[in-house]
């Protein structure tokens, strides 16, 4: 137990320095900080250049709350559980492995540094996107995971901030998964993740965003903004009660399964999930809602 202690103390010190080298190291261009700040400025922009709902304010509902959220998850959150429940976990499994006489690097199928950097990045990011879809289809079919989903689907005006509105326990379900198909592939270089990390990032955004694309045939590959609003549809799917349009980055996933469903333009479609109207408003209540359900 001394050993996980040490761990999670040096999760926090250690995430703690890298946050500050993140705010005030302005050299190098893999800085996760100031690079989800130029991403969301830009799609930003390009809702107030390209709005596809007119009506729809720049300071849309929830505008300030989103952005919170956005800012809360990925650098609050990760420095207060994420990192050292990540790091305890890893460590927590690799003792399972040894108790039975392996280690991680046996099950790795391959070394990723050993592929050319195109081909490690691609493998990566496909399996990472596939697990990830899987998890997110988990997170509308079971109740207990539900519940906390629910906190991003109370969304009920899209905006780019929309797609950082979760619950705190969702990347620990999301983390927990990909955690083995992740370790198989061996270890990637952090540049590039960061590589990955931009992309999906700027993809996330675009799909919530207040814009009217699809990308023309390259719908059938990524996730786009008239696929997406039909997974947030208040009204679900005839053919499904769990809704559609699983995808996060990519949605070939969904073409593949039969799970994609864009019957018309969604553009004033009603986002929101059954009964939303009973669901908080604010960050903490929203928060707290799973831990007062089954």
């Amino acid at each position: 137990m001394e050993k996980y202690w040490d761990i999670l103390k040096n999760s926090y010190s250690g995430y703690w320095n890298y946050l500050k080298y993140e705010l005030f190291d302005l050299n190098h261009w893999d800085n996760y900080f100031y690079g989800l700040i130029i991403i969301s400025l830009v799609i930003w922009i390009l809702e107030i250049l390209f709005p596809w709902r007119k009506n729809q304010s720049i300071f849309r509902k929830d505008f300030w709350l989103d952005t919170f959220y956005m800012f809360f998850n990925f650098f609050v959150l990760n420095l207060i559980i994420l990192i050292a429940l990540s790091n305890t976990a890893s460590e927590f499994f690799n003792d399972i492995l040894g108790f039975i006489g392996l280690s991680i690097s046996d099950l790795q199928l391959f070394n990723v540094q050993e592929l050319p950097q195109w081909l490690g990045l691609f493998i990566f990011f496909i399996i990472s996107d596939f697990v990830q879809w899987n998890t997110h289809r988990l997170l509308h079919r079971i109740p207990f995971l539900w519940n906390f989903h629910k906190v991003h689907h109370s969304v009920k005006e899209m905006g780019f901030a929309a797609h950082l509105r979760y619950h705190w326990m969702e990347p620990v379900v999301y983390k927990s998964l990909l955690y083995i198909p992740i370790a198989i592939m061996g270890n990637y270089p952090p540049q590039d993740i960061a590589i990955v990390y931009f992309f999906t990032i700027a993809i996330g955004h675009l799909n919530h965003a207040n814009l009217g694309w699809d990308y023309g045939f390259l719908k059938y590959v990524f996730n786009n903004p008239k696929m997406h609003i039909w997974h947030h549809s208040k009204a679900l799917p005839p053919h499904s009660k769990y809704g559609s349009n699983y995808g996060l980055t990519l949605s070939l996933w969904d073409y593949l399964f039969k799970t994609n469903y864009i019957p018309h333009n969604g553009r004033d479609i009603e986002l929101g999930f059954k009964d939303d109207e009973h669901f908080p408003k604010d960050f903490i209540k929203q928060e707290l809602y799973p831990l007062s359900k089954k």
